[in-house]
């Protein structure tokens, strides 16, 4: 019976390969990531940080796109991102849309910015910087010497770790950064599941939409977050095979419960989304295989019947980097912030002042700024990088505005200036809005950009 009633999950057949490197940095690092922090050095280990790279070609003998997941919190500059990713693009000879850098946001990492050397342990930033470098080259180079006939499937799953984190300060007029009960919360979990030719797994990807701001300013250890025991639950029902943490849209979100130094708490979260993980693995189908309706077969009801049948997975791919204009507050110039963090005395408020120092130097001095976005089409799945922290609006409008795709969608992507929250937010007394360099509507543009850039690959 041709009925036409069929379904086939989004998926890619091609050449992949997976790499991985160690990136834990040495104790006593520069690591002081919070401004209630009253420590400035990191004084031990909870977990290893790691980078993993996955490659994609459909030939071999093309350019391949490079996917790096990395566990580090954000780039300060413009110059010390660029000296990390430039060492890939140079050693594969790739053109910048081919190459997208995810760093999982965890608040744990050591600080990656050399303009810290005069920091306690800041001597230390310069060299690691140049080992993350040379890991993520040789992380890509393993997985294209690796690389064999595979298939990438995704299958879409939720998990309840992800809240919104919006409060309503219940003493003063403002919005806090913390668990805001009853707000909504986009709890989507994209996963995909790359299989080699006899079915086995290579690798999976996780893509979620939480901050890793479990341990905060009381935590003096390296940690990559609930990351960590994320991938370790994956990884242990899936024969080793390396997990790629992708860091969602997650402006407004968060775990319920967090801030704190008790390294239990990211464990237990990080098995949660693990199992969730493994929740949509079970529940995907076979690589190459789809359903088709087979019809009716009549018994107390009519049950409506679907078997499996041979699906041939997309073999497409694309890449783009775009730039959208943003509107820039009017902001302070740099001088005027310098003198600002010269007179302030009280440490909290001078980590922010460094931190608008650092977003004012990056966005530059007029009225708008240039932000790069890159987008992928990997067979009939549709990947964004943006490098800035967009509020989960920019991933659940492109997945509506393209529901036959798997849409993956990054923060903190090729660099990290600041956040992009919705229009309306702008009233209000919140973090994000007067942390962020961008002035209303940059999310908005920033969506539609999105949407035009991914139209072109695919229509």
């Amino acid at each position: 019976m041709a009925t036409g009633l069929a379904f086939a999950p989004p998926a890619f057949a091609g050449l992949i390969g997976v790499g991985r490197e160690d990136i834990t940095p040495p104790v006593g690092i520069y690591a002081r990531n919070w401004g209630a922090a009253t420590h400035d050095v990191a004084e031990g280990i909870h977990r290893p940080l790691t980078v993993t790279a996955l490659t994609l070609q459909c030939e071999p003998d093309e350019k391949p796109l490079v996917l790096v997941a990395a566990d580090l919190g954000w780039w300060r500059t413009l110059e010390d991102e660029w000296y990390v990713r430039e060492g890939v693009l140079k050693a594969l000879d790739l053109d910048p849309a081919r190459v997208m850098v995810n760093l999982s946001h965890t608040h744990s990492a050591p600080a990656i910015c050399r303009e810290d050397a005069d920091k306690p342990g800041g001597h230390l930033i310069a060299p690691y910087l140049q080992t993350v470098r040379e890991a993520i080259v040789t992380a890509a180079q393993q997985a294209l010497a690796a690389r064999q006939p595979a298939v990438l499937t995704w299958g879409q799953g939720t998990c309840r770790l992800a809240q919104n984190r919006d409060l309503s300060d219940p003493e003063r007029p403002r919005l806090v950064c913390g668990y805001s009960p009853g707000q909504p919360a986009d709890e989507t979990l994209l996963v995909g599941r790359v299989t080699r030719e006899d079915g086995a797994i290579l690798a999976t990807l996780v893509n979620y939409a939480c901050h890793p701001t479990t341990l905060a300013w009381q935590n003096r250890l390296i940690s990559p977050d609930y990351i960590g025991a994320m991938r370790e639950v994956v990884e242990a029902q899936t024969g080793s095979a390396p997990c790629l943490f992708l860091l969602g849209a997650c402006g407004e979100l968060a775990p319920i419960e967090q801030y704190t130094a008790d390294t239990s708490l990211p464990d237990a979260h990080g098995r949660e989304l693990g199992y969730a993980a493994l929740s949509t693995l079970e529940g995907m189908l076979p690589p190459r295989t789809g359903l088709e309706y087979a019809g009716v077969v009549e018994s107390g009801a009519p049950l409506a019947i679907w078997k499996r049948v041979p699906a041939a997975p997309a073999t497409t791919l694309g890449a783009r980097r775009i730039e959208v204009e943003l509107p820039l507050k009017d902001l302070p110039s740099v001088a005027e912030i310098e003198a600002q963090l010269q007179a302030c005395e009280d440490r909290a408020l001078a980590e922010r002042l460094a931190r608008k120092r650092r977003v004012r130097r990056s966005v530059g001095e007029g009225t708008t700024t240039k932000m790069p976005v890159w987008v992928w089409r990997v067979g009939d799945a549709l990947l964004v990088g943006n490098p800035n922290e967009a509020y989960s609006r920019l991933q659940t409008e492109l997945r509506q505005e393209f529901p036959q795709h798997a849409v993956v969608v990054m923060n903190v992507v090729n660099g990290h200036t600041g956040y992009l929250p919705p229009a309306e937010m702008y009233d209000l007394d919140l973090y994000p809005v007067w942390q962020s360099p961008f002035d209303r509507s940059s999310l908005e543009r920033t969506i539609q950009a999105c949407k035009d850039a991914l139209h072109a690959l695919v229509d």
